[in-house]
């Protein structure tokens, strides 16, 4: 029989390999954007982007991947600077705002393809059609922050492409482009 010391020792050693669990992280505004691209008849290259979003994000910077992230998009916020043609988004030809206010997706996974990147894979809702989505997340840098030491900051990008008529979107479509190029750039820091 192994004496309790080393029961005491062997605990203390498993619980120090253990990843310690995701904490909130809340994302600075100031710094993030949700951006998106589609083609245009095949002339040009619209671009947007929403103007109001918000994200429930736990992170563990030792373990990624426990990490899990929440994101609402105020779906009316949508802006392409041309006013007629927002005006046509938030119709029930795109995304409904009026029914569907907002577009969200939640995590289900979160694979590492490197010490920088992973694979992020979650349930994407937009005007009530839920699809899995995956998109590649690449970690820009993590340290804290040059004018604040105390402040501990996270920088992320997310790039994907969903195709819109799987959600009941096909308008236009394919002249207006089905495939809807996203980008997410955001920091963040924990959760005071």
């Amino acid at each position: 029989m192994r004496p309790p010391a080393f029961a005491f020792a062997a605990a203390a050693i498993f619980t120090a390999a253990a990843p310690a669990a995701a904490e909130p992280y809340t994302i600075d505004k100031s710094h993030a954007a949700v951006t998106f691209t589609v083609g245009h008849l095949g002339f040009s290259t619209t671009h947007g982007f929403f103007r109001s979003f918000d994200a429930t994000i736990d992170f563990d910077p030792d373990a990624m991947e426990t990490s899990s992230v929440e994101f609402v998009i105020d779906s009316a916020s949508i802006d392409t600077m041309w006013d007629a043609r927002n005006g046509h988004l938030k119709s029930a030809d795109f995304l409904d705002v009026a029914a569907h206010p907002t577009i969200t997706f939640k995590s289900t996974s979160v694979a590492l393809t490197s010490a920088e990147t992973a694979t992020i894979t979650g349930d994407l809702t937009i005007i009530g059609v839920t699809h899995e989505e995956s998109f590649a997340v690449r970690l820009n840098k993590i340290g804290p922050s040059p004018f604040n030491p105390a402040l501990m900051i996270a920088g992320f990008n997310a790039t994907g492409a969903i195709d819109r008529t799987k959600y009941g979107m096909g308008y236009g479509a394919p002249a207006i482009g089905a495939i809807i190029d996203l980008r997410i750039d955001l920091e963040m820091s924990p959760t005071n």
